[in-house]
């Protein structure tokens, strides 16, 4: 487990669970910038509190309680308490939770929380469980708990997705910056250079692409580039090559924003993904 001082995190995959990021971390000074996650984000407090912004307000979470934020939802966090938080997390895929929620639930058209903290202590331990069982190795139980764990929290908690609603002239003039940003990441274009290209004026695309992604152009192409090197380095390529291939200057570059966003360096996390199976002796 990557540490500093009080401060630990793990993050780590069970090959019995396709396609769900584990964690387990402990953090009292750290501060995570505005980033988003693909997945959805399960993350049941143990002790402490943790804040995080979120659509426009400070959520709190405390022992006993889980942060849910669904994909793509801009969201920072930080300690609530001098003493900082512990936590264990789930990060399942939307097609999982889709899956789930089409067999267990009533909810039309795309599922997803509703409220982002929950005080639900019976749930929280069953995040706990999960963890401990991809631990252990016992893929019955991982999978079994992890279902339950969702199937709760959308009973609970959950609703449809709010449609996206027609998509306004600054929306489509956003959605082509991202496009051109996702093509060009390793050299993108100046914000003048990209509004002219797109027809619009700096300012103008500025807001209309804070209004639609919730965050500022540089912002989010920073968390797109942090995502792309964590598939990288998932692949096996080097944090130096990840950190080139993405767009930073050197790996120095990608260290300082991946543990802003990840919570740990790119060499930690890497050496975490892999698979823990790998070196237990089969089960009898």
């Amino acid at each position: 487990m990557a540490a500093s001082g009080r401060e630990a995190a793990r993050h780590w995959r069970y090959a019995e669970l396709p396609g769900v990021d584990l964690l387990r971390a402990r953090y009292v000074r750290k501060q995570f910038v505005r980033h988003t996650h693909e997945n959805f984000v399960i993350a049941a407090i143990a002790d402490g509190v943790e804040v995080f912004h979120h659509r426009g307000a400070d959520q709190y979470a405390g022992a006993g309680a889980l942060a849910l934020v669904n994909p793509d939802t801009p969201h920072t966090g930080r300690a609530g308490v001098p003493e900082g938080w512990r936590y264990g997390a789930v990060y399942p895929s939307p097609g999982l939770v889709a899956e789930i929620a089409g067999e267990t639930t009533l909810i039309k058209g795309t599922p997803g929380f509703v409220s982002p903290v929950l005080d639900d202590p019976y749930t929280v331990g069953l995040v706990h469980q999960v963890l401990r069982a991809a631990d252990e190795g016992n893929a019955l139980a991982a999978d079994t708990l992890l279902r339950v764990v969702v199937t709760r929290l959308l009973r609970l908690n959950g609703g449809p997705l709010p449609q996206r609603p027609a998509r306004t002239a600054g929306a489509r003039v956003a959605a082509r910056a991202r496009a051109v940003l996702e093509e060009r990441m390793a050299e993108p274009p100046t914000l003048e250079t990209l509004a002219g290209d797109l027809g619009t004026s700096p300012f103008a695309l500025l807001r209309a692409f804070r209004d639609t992604y919730g965050m500022p152009p540089h912002a989010w192409l920073t968390d797109a580039r942090v995502r792309r090197a964590r598939r990288l380095l998932d692949g096996g390529i080097a944090p130096a090559e990840a950190a080139v291939a993405v767009g930073f200057t050197d790996q120095p570059h990608l260290n300082r924003h991946f543990a802003r966003i990840v919570g740990v360096p790119p060499g930690a996390y890497q050496r975490e993904r892999k698979n823990v199976q790998d070196a237990r002796p089969p089960r009898s």
